[in-house]
Protein backbone atom coordinates (compact mmCIF):
# COMPACT_ATOMS: atom_id res chain seq x y z
CA UNK A 1 0.00 0.00 0.00
CA UNK A 2 2.89 2.64 0.90
CA UNK A 3 5.20 1.93 -2.36
CA UNK A 4 1.43 2.51 -4.56
CA UNK A 5 1.53 5.79 -2.06
CA UNK A 6 4.36 7.16 -3.51
CA UNK A 7 3.56 6.40 -6.89
CA UNK A 8 0.42 8.91 -5.72
CA UNK A 9 2.24 11.33 -4.16
CA UNK A 10 4.16 11.83 -7.55
CA UNK A 11 1.05 12.44 -9.51
CA UNK A 12 -0.33 14.55 -6.26
CA UNK A 13 2.97 16.75 -7.19
CA UNK A 14 2.58 16.73 -10.92
CA UNK A 15 -1.04 18.15 -10.58
CA UNK A 16 0.48 20.68 -8.22
CA UNK A 17 2.48 22.33 -10.60
CA UNK A 18 0.41 21.46 -13.99
CA UNK A 19 -2.31 23.50 -12.36
CA UNK A 20 -0.67 26.25 -11.06
CA UNK A 21 -1.33 28.35 -13.88
CA UNK A 22 -4.43 28.20 -13.20
CA UNK A 23 -3.98 30.74 -10.28
CA UNK A 24 -1.34 33.04 -12.05
CA UNK A 25 -2.67 33.48 -15.22
CA UNK A 26 -3.33 37.03 -14.62
CA UNK A 27 -0.26 37.39 -13.18
CA UNK A 28 1.57 35.39 -16.21
CA UNK A 29 -0.50 38.51 -18.78
CA UNK A 30 1.49 41.21 -16.86
CA UNK A 31 4.78 39.49 -16.11
CA UNK A 32 5.34 38.68 -20.01
CA UNK A 33 2.89 41.75 -21.24
CA UNK A 34 0.56 39.17 -23.28
CA UNK A 35 -2.69 38.76 -24.13
CA UNK A 36 -5.43 35.80 -24.57
CA UNK A 37 -4.50 33.76 -27.09
CA UNK A 38 -0.71 33.88 -25.70
CA UNK A 39 -1.70 33.16 -22.38
CA UNK A 40 -3.90 30.19 -23.58
CA UNK A 41 -0.74 29.22 -25.35
CA UNK A 42 1.10 27.94 -22.07
CA UNK A 43 -1.28 25.53 -21.24
CA UNK A 44 -1.97 24.46 -24.97
CA UNK A 45 1.79 23.59 -25.37
CA UNK A 46 1.55 21.87 -22.09
CA UNK A 47 -1.21 19.92 -22.68
CA UNK A 48 -0.09 19.55 -26.72
CA UNK A 49 2.62 17.69 -24.97
CA UNK A 50 0.74 15.90 -22.25
CA UNK A 51 -1.78 14.15 -25.32
CA UNK A 52 1.30 13.64 -27.35
CA UNK A 53 3.47 11.81 -25.15
CA UNK A 54 0.75 9.61 -23.68
CA UNK A 55 0.90 6.56 -26.31
CA UNK A 56 4.72 6.29 -26.18
CA UNK A 57 4.69 6.72 -22.41
CA UNK A 58 2.02 3.74 -22.26
CA UNK A 59 4.44 1.61 -24.58
CA UNK A 60 7.67 2.86 -22.13
CA UNK A 61 5.31 1.90 -18.61
CA UNK A 62 4.55 -1.49 -20.68
CA UNK A 63 8.19 -2.05 -21.12
CA UNK A 64 10.24 -0.68 -18.76
CA UNK A 65 8.17 -0.57 -15.63
CA UNK A 66 7.02 2.43 -13.60
CA UNK A 67 9.88 3.21 -11.39
CA UNK A 68 12.08 4.46 -14.53
CA UNK A 69 9.53 5.73 -15.82
CA UNK A 70 8.02 7.72 -12.56
CA UNK A 71 12.03 8.61 -11.80
CA UNK A 72 11.85 10.21 -15.33
CA UNK A 73 8.71 12.49 -15.20
CA UNK A 74 9.66 13.41 -11.25
CA UNK A 75 12.96 14.67 -12.99
CA UNK A 76 11.59 16.49 -16.17
CA UNK A 77 8.56 18.25 -14.03
CA UNK A 78 10.88 19.31 -11.23
CA UNK A 79 13.12 21.22 -13.82
CA UNK A 80 10.06 22.64 -15.31
CA UNK A 81 8.55 24.15 -12.48
CA UNK A 82 12.02 25.61 -11.69
CA UNK A 83 12.42 27.26 -15.03
CA UNK A 84 9.19 28.38 -14.75
CA UNK A 85 10.40 30.04 -11.61
CA UNK A 86 12.85 31.68 -13.22
CA UNK A 87 11.43 32.50 -16.28
CA UNK A 88 12.14 36.28 -17.63
CA UNK A 89 10.66 36.20 -20.54
CA UNK A 90 7.69 34.18 -22.23
CA UNK A 91 9.71 32.15 -24.59
CA UNK A 92 11.38 30.54 -22.14
CA UNK A 93 8.51 30.50 -19.91
CA UNK A 94 7.09 28.42 -22.98
CA UNK A 95 9.73 26.22 -22.81
CA UNK A 96 9.73 25.39 -19.33
CA UNK A 97 5.79 24.71 -19.74
CA UNK A 98 6.31 22.22 -22.40
CA UNK A 99 8.61 20.27 -19.81
CA UNK A 100 6.75 20.29 -17.09
CA UNK A 101 4.48 19.06 -19.70
CA UNK A 102 6.51 16.33 -20.61
CA UNK A 103 7.21 15.49 -17.50
CA UNK A 104 3.61 15.28 -16.37
CA UNK A 105 2.96 12.83 -18.98
CA UNK A 106 4.62 9.97 -17.26
CA UNK A 107 2.63 10.19 -14.21
CA UNK A 108 -0.74 9.11 -14.35
CA UNK A 109 -0.28 6.22 -16.60
CA UNK A 110 2.69 4.51 -14.53
CA UNK A 111 0.26 5.29 -11.28
CA UNK A 112 -2.41 3.00 -12.92
CA UNK A 113 -0.07 0.33 -13.72
CA UNK A 114 0.84 0.26 -10.07
CA UNK A 115 -2.19 -0.11 -9.17
CA UNK A 116 -2.71 -2.81 -10.93
CA UNK A 117 0.67 -4.40 -9.64
CA UNK A 118 -0.12 -3.82 -6.03
CA UNK A 119 -4.15 -4.23 -5.59
CA UNK A 120 -6.58 -7.11 -6.84
CA UNK A 121 -8.38 -6.53 -10.59
CA UNK A 122 -11.78 -6.34 -8.37
CA UNK A 123 -10.45 -3.15 -6.99
CA UNK A 124 -9.09 -1.91 -9.82
CA UNK A 125 -12.19 1.16 -10.29
CA UNK A 126 -11.76 2.03 -6.59
CA UNK A 127 -7.99 2.68 -7.20
CA UNK A 128 -8.24 4.77 -10.12
CA UNK A 129 -10.46 7.24 -8.67
CA UNK A 130 -8.40 7.60 -5.28
CA UNK A 131 -5.35 8.05 -7.81
CA UNK A 132 -7.29 10.61 -9.39
CA UNK A 133 -8.38 12.22 -5.91
CA UNK A 134 -5.42 12.59 -4.77
CA UNK A 135 -4.36 14.48 -7.82
CA UNK A 136 -7.12 16.65 -7.12
CA UNK A 137 -5.74 17.31 -3.89
CA UNK A 138 -2.89 18.78 -5.51
CA UNK A 139 -5.01 21.01 -7.58
CA UNK A 140 -6.42 21.69 -4.06
CA UNK A 141 -3.53 23.00 -2.77
CA UNK A 142 -3.38 25.32 -5.77
CA UNK A 143 -5.98 26.72 -5.64
CA UNK A 144 -5.60 27.18 -1.31
CA UNK A 145 -1.94 27.49 -0.83
CA UNK A 146 -0.30 28.66 -4.08
CA UNK A 147 -2.53 31.48 -4.68
CA UNK A 148 -1.92 33.03 -1.40
CA UNK A 149 2.07 32.59 -1.48
CA UNK A 150 1.73 34.22 -5.12
CA UNK A 151 0.15 37.23 -3.54
CA UNK A 152 2.23 37.82 -0.83
CA UNK A 153 5.81 36.32 -1.71
CA UNK A 154 5.36 37.02 -6.30
CA UNK A 155 6.42 34.75 -8.95
CA UNK A 156 9.83 33.53 -8.82
CA UNK A 157 9.64 32.22 -5.06
CA UNK A 158 6.13 30.86 -5.20
CA UNK A 159 7.44 28.34 -7.94
CA UNK A 160 10.86 27.97 -6.85
CA UNK A 161 9.57 27.04 -3.36
CA UNK A 162 6.91 24.46 -4.90
CA UNK A 163 9.60 22.79 -7.23
CA UNK A 164 11.41 22.11 -3.93
CA UNK A 165 8.58 19.25 -3.60
CA UNK A 166 9.87 17.58 -6.56
CA UNK A 167 13.11 16.65 -5.08
CA UNK A 168 11.71 15.41 -2.17
CA UNK A 169 9.53 13.23 -3.94
CA UNK A 170 12.50 12.16 -6.70
CA UNK A 171 14.24 10.68 -3.29
CA UNK A 172 11.60 9.08 -2.00
CA UNK A 173 10.74 7.45 -5.49
CA UNK A 174 14.56 6.37 -6.23
CA UNK A 175 14.95 4.83 -3.07
CA UNK A 176 11.31 2.97 -1.82
CA UNK A 177 9.53 2.88 -5.16
CA UNK A 178 9.10 -0.72 -6.80
CA UNK A 179 7.80 -1.92 -9.73
CA UNK A 180 5.93 -4.73 -8.12
CA UNK A 181 5.20 -6.85 -5.06
CA UNK A 182 8.09 -9.67 -4.49
CA UNK A 183 7.62 -12.79 -5.45
CA UNK A 184 4.67 -11.56 -7.93
CA UNK A 185 6.93 -10.99 -11.06
CA UNK A 186 5.01 -11.05 -14.45
CA UNK A 187 5.40 -13.38 -16.77
CA UNK A 188 8.29 -12.24 -19.61
CA UNK A 189 6.99 -10.73 -22.27
CA UNK A 190 8.87 -10.43 -25.36
CA UNK A 191 9.62 -6.55 -26.26
CA UNK A 192 11.92 -6.81 -28.68
CA UNK A 193 10.78 -6.91 -33.10
CA UNK A 194 10.50 -4.09 -35.06
CA UNK A 195 6.86 -5.00 -34.88
CA UNK A 196 6.75 -4.44 -31.26
CA UNK A 197 4.94 -1.02 -30.96
CA UNK A 198 2.74 -1.18 -34.22
CA UNK A 199 1.53 -4.38 -32.84
CA UNK A 200 0.59 -2.72 -29.05
CA UNK A 201 -1.18 0.14 -30.62
CA UNK A 202 -2.73 -1.76 -33.10
CA UNK A 203 -4.23 -4.50 -30.63
CA UNK A 204 -4.99 -1.58 -28.26
CA UNK A 205 -6.73 0.47 -30.39
CA UNK A 206 -8.50 -2.48 -32.23
CA UNK A 207 -10.61 -3.20 -28.75
CA UNK A 208 -13.72 -1.40 -28.52
CA UNK A 209 -13.08 -0.84 -24.98
CA UNK A 210 -10.72 1.17 -25.98
CA UNK A 211 -11.72 3.50 -28.02
CA UNK A 212 -14.91 3.84 -25.75
CA UNK A 213 -12.85 4.65 -22.74
CA UNK A 214 -10.88 7.48 -24.69
CA UNK A 215 -14.24 8.96 -26.29
CA UNK A 216 -15.58 8.34 -22.75
CA UNK A 217 -12.34 10.53 -21.35
CA UNK A 218 -12.65 13.13 -24.07
CA UNK A 219 -15.83 14.28 -23.34
CA UNK A 220 -16.41 13.99 -19.74
CA UNK A 221 -13.23 15.44 -18.42
CA UNK A 222 -12.14 18.63 -20.35
CA UNK A 223 -14.77 21.27 -19.24
CA UNK A 224 -13.64 21.17 -15.76
CA UNK A 225 -10.07 20.81 -16.68
CA UNK A 226 -9.99 24.11 -18.81
CA UNK A 227 -12.41 25.98 -16.40
CA UNK A 228 -9.60 24.83 -13.61
CA UNK A 229 -6.27 24.73 -15.45
CA UNK A 230 -6.83 27.99 -17.14
CA UNK A 231 -10.33 30.22 -18.10
CA UNK A 232 -11.85 30.00 -14.89
CA UNK A 233 -10.28 32.15 -12.49
CA UNK A 234 -10.12 35.07 -15.62
CA UNK A 235 -13.92 34.73 -16.08
CA UNK A 236 -15.02 34.48 -12.68
CA UNK A 237 -12.93 38.36 -12.79
CA UNK A 238 -13.42 39.47 -15.46
CA UNK A 239 -16.67 38.90 -16.85
CA UNK A 240 -18.58 37.97 -13.55
CA UNK A 241 -16.83 41.05 -11.58
CA UNK A 242 -15.86 38.50 -8.43
CA UNK A 243 -12.81 39.46 -6.36
CA UNK A 244 -9.81 37.00 -6.61
CA UNK A 245 -10.12 35.66 -3.05
CA UNK A 246 -13.74 34.50 -3.72
CA UNK A 247 -13.00 33.19 -7.30
CA UNK A 248 -10.25 31.59 -5.94
CA UNK A 249 -12.79 29.98 -3.32
CA UNK A 250 -14.96 29.00 -6.04
CA UNK A 251 -12.28 26.95 -7.72
CA UNK A 252 -11.65 25.43 -4.51
CA UNK A 253 -14.98 24.17 -4.75
CA UNK A 254 -14.47 22.41 -8.23
CA UNK A 255 -11.94 20.51 -6.07
CA UNK A 256 -13.59 19.29 -3.31
CA UNK A 257 -16.70 18.52 -5.29
CA UNK A 258 -14.34 16.65 -7.47
CA UNK A 259 -13.19 14.05 -4.66
CA UNK A 260 -16.33 14.00 -3.43
CA UNK A 261 -18.03 12.62 -6.33
CA UNK A 262 -14.92 10.82 -6.95
CA UNK A 263 -15.35 8.56 -3.68
CA UNK A 264 -18.95 8.33 -5.01
CA UNK A 265 -18.15 7.26 -8.53
CA UNK A 266 -15.59 4.89 -7.94
CA UNK A 267 -17.85 3.00 -5.19
CA UNK A 268 -20.76 2.73 -7.23
CA UNK A 269 -18.62 1.23 -10.46
CA UNK A 270 -17.29 -1.18 -8.53
CA UNK A 271 -20.88 -2.57 -6.65
CA UNK A 272 -22.33 -1.75 -10.29
CA UNK A 273 -20.57 -2.31 -13.19
CA UNK A 274 -23.65 -1.47 -15.61
CA UNK A 275 -23.34 2.03 -14.51
CA UNK A 276 -20.87 3.23 -15.92
CA UNK A 277 -22.60 4.46 -18.88
CA UNK A 278 -25.14 6.58 -16.96
CA UNK A 279 -22.39 7.78 -15.18
CA UNK A 280 -20.74 9.14 -17.72
CA UNK A 281 -23.84 10.25 -19.86
CA UNK A 282 -25.56 11.95 -16.27
CA UNK A 283 -22.40 13.92 -15.88
CA UNK A 284 -21.80 15.02 -19.39
CA UNK A 285 -25.66 16.41 -19.90
CA UNK A 286 -25.48 17.64 -16.43
CA UNK A 287 -22.28 19.77 -17.44
CA UNK A 288 -23.89 21.23 -20.59
CA UNK A 289 -27.05 22.44 -18.36
CA UNK A 290 -24.94 23.96 -15.98
CA UNK A 291 -22.68 25.44 -18.34
CA UNK A 292 -25.49 27.07 -20.54
CA UNK A 293 -27.16 28.23 -17.50
CA UNK A 294 -24.17 30.05 -16.26
CA UNK A 295 -22.54 31.70 -19.61
CA UNK A 296 -26.00 32.63 -21.21
CA UNK A 297 -27.84 33.85 -18.04
CA UNK A 298 -29.32 37.04 -18.59
CA UNK A 299 -27.88 40.42 -17.49
CA UNK A 300 -24.96 41.79 -16.30
CA UNK A 301 -23.68 39.11 -14.27
CA UNK A 302 -24.63 35.39 -13.56
CA UNK A 303 -25.92 35.16 -9.83
CA UNK A 304 -23.47 33.50 -7.34
CA UNK A 305 -26.06 30.41 -6.46
CA UNK A 306 -25.67 29.46 -10.00
CA UNK A 307 -21.76 29.85 -10.37
CA UNK A 308 -22.05 27.71 -6.88
CA UNK A 309 -23.85 24.84 -8.53
CA UNK A 310 -21.61 25.46 -11.84
CA UNK A 311 -18.37 24.63 -9.97
CA UNK A 312 -19.88 21.48 -8.54
CA UNK A 313 -21.10 19.89 -11.50
CA UNK A 314 -17.66 20.75 -12.78
CA UNK A 315 -16.13 18.69 -9.91
CA UNK A 316 -17.55 15.40 -11.32
CA UNK A 317 -16.03 16.03 -14.55
CA UNK A 318 -13.16 14.33 -13.67
CA UNK A 319 -14.33 11.52 -11.44
CA UNK A 320 -16.60 10.85 -14.66
CA UNK A 321 -13.32 11.22 -17.06
CA UNK A 322 -12.02 8.09 -15.04
CA UNK A 323 -14.30 5.53 -16.46
CA UNK A 324 -13.19 5.68 -19.72
CA UNK A 325 -10.30 3.56 -17.92
CA UNK A 326 -12.90 1.29 -16.48
CA UNK A 327 -14.07 0.41 -19.86
CA UNK A 328 -10.50 -0.38 -21.51
CA UNK A 329 -8.94 -1.88 -18.29
CA UNK A 330 -10.73 -5.56 -19.28
CA UNK A 331 -10.40 -4.78 -22.86
CA UNK A 332 -7.04 -5.11 -22.79
CA UNK A 333 -4.63 -8.18 -21.27
CA UNK A 334 -2.07 -7.14 -18.51
CA UNK A 335 0.70 -6.63 -21.02
CA UNK A 336 -1.07 -3.73 -22.66
CA UNK A 337 -2.21 -1.93 -20.10
CA UNK A 338 0.08 1.26 -20.29
CA UNK A 339 -0.80 1.32 -23.88
CA UNK A 340 -4.17 1.49 -23.51
CA UNK A 341 -4.15 3.37 -20.54
CA UNK A 342 -1.98 6.41 -23.00
CA UNK A 343 -4.73 6.07 -25.67
CA UNK A 344 -7.96 6.44 -23.33
CA UNK A 345 -5.67 9.40 -21.68
CA UNK A 346 -5.18 11.02 -25.00
CA UNK A 347 -8.61 11.98 -24.94
CA UNK A 348 -9.71 14.29 -22.00
CA UNK A 349 -6.31 16.20 -22.60
CA UNK A 350 -6.99 16.56 -26.89
CA UNK A 351 -10.41 17.91 -25.80
CA UNK A 352 -8.61 20.27 -23.15
CA UNK A 353 -6.22 21.64 -25.62
CA UNK A 354 -8.41 22.40 -28.72
CA UNK A 355 -11.04 24.22 -26.58
CA UNK A 356 -7.88 25.87 -24.58
CA UNK A 357 -6.77 27.33 -27.88
CA UNK A 358 -10.44 28.05 -28.96
CA UNK A 359 -11.40 30.13 -26.15
CA UNK A 360 -8.18 32.62 -26.32
CA UNK A 361 -8.65 33.15 -29.97
CA UNK A 362 -12.51 34.07 -29.90
CA UNK A 363 -11.77 35.95 -26.84
CA UNK A 364 -9.28 38.19 -28.25
CA UNK A 365 -11.76 38.05 -31.75
CA UNK A 366 -15.01 38.89 -29.73
CA UNK A 367 -13.36 41.43 -27.32
CA UNK A 368 -13.63 39.37 -24.06
CA UNK A 369 -17.50 37.79 -24.83
CA UNK A 370 -17.22 34.72 -22.50
CA UNK A 371 -20.57 33.85 -23.77
CA UNK A 372 -19.25 33.21 -27.15
CA UNK A 373 -15.91 32.01 -26.02
CA UNK A 374 -17.20 29.35 -23.50
CA UNK A 375 -20.07 28.28 -26.05
CA UNK A 376 -17.13 26.13 -27.81
CA UNK A 377 -17.82 23.22 -24.82
CA UNK A 378 -20.96 22.25 -26.47
CA UNK A 379 -19.42 21.42 -29.66
CA UNK A 380 -16.81 19.03 -28.47
CA UNK A 381 -19.44 17.75 -26.13
CA UNK A 382 -21.72 17.00 -28.97
CA UNK A 383 -19.13 15.06 -31.06
CA UNK A 384 -17.75 13.30 -27.90
CA UNK A 385 -21.40 11.89 -27.49
CA UNK A 386 -22.00 10.64 -30.62
CA UNK A 387 -19.04 8.79 -30.44
CA UNK A 388 -20.02 7.09 -26.51
CA UNK A 389 -23.23 5.85 -28.40
CA UNK A 390 -21.86 4.54 -31.63
CA UNK A 391 -19.56 2.71 -29.67
CA UNK A 392 -21.21 1.31 -26.17
CA UNK A 393 -22.26 -1.40 -27.81
CA UNK A 394 -19.68 -3.05 -29.79
CA UNK A 395 -17.48 -2.50 -26.59
CA UNK A 396 -20.52 -4.10 -24.10
CA UNK A 397 -20.66 -7.70 -26.44
CA UNK A 398 -16.61 -7.94 -26.42
CA UNK A 399 -16.71 -7.52 -22.70
CA UNK A 400 -19.48 -10.20 -22.00
CA UNK A 401 -17.58 -12.25 -25.15
CA UNK A 402 -14.30 -11.88 -22.56
CA UNK A 403 -16.28 -13.17 -19.44
CA UNK A 404 -17.44 -15.77 -21.18
CA UNK A 405 -14.56 -16.99 -22.25
CA UNK A 406 -12.45 -16.52 -19.02
CA UNK A 407 -14.89 -18.69 -17.61
CA UNK A 408 -15.08 -21.47 -19.95
CA UNK A 409 -11.39 -21.33 -19.33
CA UNK A 410 -11.38 -21.33 -16.08
CA UNK A 411 -13.91 -24.57 -15.87
CA UNK A 412 -10.97 -26.60 -18.06
CA UNK A 413 -7.95 -26.03 -16.38
CA UNK A 414 -6.76 -29.21 -14.97
CA UNK A 415 -7.02 -28.80 -11.25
Amino acid sequence: MWVWGIGVAVYFVAVTYRTSLGVAGLDATHRFDINASALSTFSILQLLVYAGMQIPVGLLVDRWGTKRILLLGVVLFTAGQFGFALSGSYAMALASRALLGCGDAMTFIAVLRLGTRWFPARRGPMIAQVAALMGMAGNLVTTLVLARVLDSFGWTPTFAGSAAGGLVILLLVIFFLRDHPEGHEPPPVSHSGSGYVRRQITDAWREPGTRLGMWVHFTSQFPGMVFLLLWGMPFLVEAQGIDRGTAGELLTLVVVSNMLCGLVYGQVIARHHAARTPLVLGTVLATATAWAAAIFWPGDHTPMGMLVVLCVVLGACGPASMIGFDFSRPANPPERQGTASGIVNMGGFTASMTTLLAVGVLLDLTHDDYSIAFATVFVLQALGLTQIVRLRGKAAKRERERVVASRVEAVHVPA
